[in-house]
Parts: C-alpha cells; sequence; structure tokens
C-alpha cells in the first residue's frame, strides 16, 4: 500500500491541466494503485492523479456502499450531461477541514481508457457522477470551489487557511 502525499492548495499544480495519457502501460497501473490506496485512505469516493502532484490525465471514483468497485479512468471525458442537477457537499484533501454546497448534472455519460486500454463509454448518476465530475475538475485544473461566487469562494479559502494555521 503506497500512499502518497496530497499536494497542499496553492500549489501551482492543482491550477495545471494535466497531460494526456498515451497508453495504459504497468506504470500507469502502478499509479491507479497509488490513487486507489490514497483515496481509501482519506477516506474518499475518487481522486484525481494530480491531487499527488502526478500531472497525468488518471482518475479512480467508488461510490460503492461496499467499496472495492474502483473505476479507474484515463483520459476521461464527458459525452454527455443531463439538464437535472443535484446538490452535493464536496472537499477536497488538497484544501483541508472546508467544504461546500456544489451543484452539478445529476449524471454523465463519460468516455475513458480503461485498465485495458479499451475506451469505455459509461453512465454514472447521483454520487459517482458528481464524483466522476469532480475528479476530471481535477484534471482541467479546477478545484470544487471555482464553482462557487467569487465571495463564496474567498470566504472558504479564508476559512482554509485560518484552520491550517
Amino acid at each position: 500500500m503506497t500512499v502518497r502525499t496530497f499536494l497542499q492548495w496553492p500549489d501551482k499544480r492543482l491550477r495545471t491541466a494535466a497531460e494526456p495519457v498515451g497508453e495504459i502501460t504497468d506504470e500507469i497501473r502502478g499509479i491507479w494503485d497509488d490513487m486507489v490506496d490514497c483515496m481509501e485512505a482519506m477516506p474518499g469516493v475518487g481522486l484525481g492523479a494530480p491531487q499527488i502532484g502526478v500531472m497525468l490525465r488518471l482518475a479512480v471514483v467508488d461510490c460503492s456502499e461496499e467499496r472495492g468497485q474502483v473505476v479507474r479512468m484515463a483520459n476521461p471525458e464527458i459525452l454527455h450531461a443531463s439538464v437535472q442537477d443535484r446538490e452535493h457537499d464536496e472537499a477536497s484533501p488538497n484544501l483541508p477541514g472546508v467544504s461546500a454546497v456544489i451543484k452539478r448534472p445529476r449524471a454523465v455519460t463519460v468516455a475513458f481508457l480503461d485498465e485495458t486500454g479499451e475506451r469505455v463509454e459509461r453512465d454514472f448518476v447521483g454520487l459517482w457522477a458528481t464524483s466522476v465530475q469532480h475528479q476530471i475538475d481535477h484534471l482541467n485544473g479546477k478545484m470544487y470551489f471555482d464553482h462557487l461566487s467569487k465571495m463564496k469562494r474567498d470566504m472558504l479559502i479564508k476559512k482554509a487557511r485560518k484552520l491550517a494555521r
């Protein structure tokens, strides 16, 4: 089990778009394994590689009740998003101690490369959809609080800084 260190906000890498993955190799599978270990250690329901300083378009998500249903994704992209939204309290180990209710599409269809290197299209609903969108944001250099108004975002970051002291 390898639990890597989470980057702390405002590390510039958290604002940098990750590089696409060319092919699925044993090295990529090893990074995914480390990411799953990190996600479980939080504990959380998803992780984007940039959160641990790996600047590749890799994400893992597991919103199952019993755990062990991890979806490993390389180069995920949203093909379709529902018009119906869902609100969920989101947080990140990159800015510990704070969270915010974020509104996102309730369901998404996502294309990605799986562990075998095959292109897969999969529908995600509810918490799964929220987590996938949250991870894709990380791959694009965005944080969940970017979905807040400037005033709410500034208050959240101020509170996180105060907690970090």
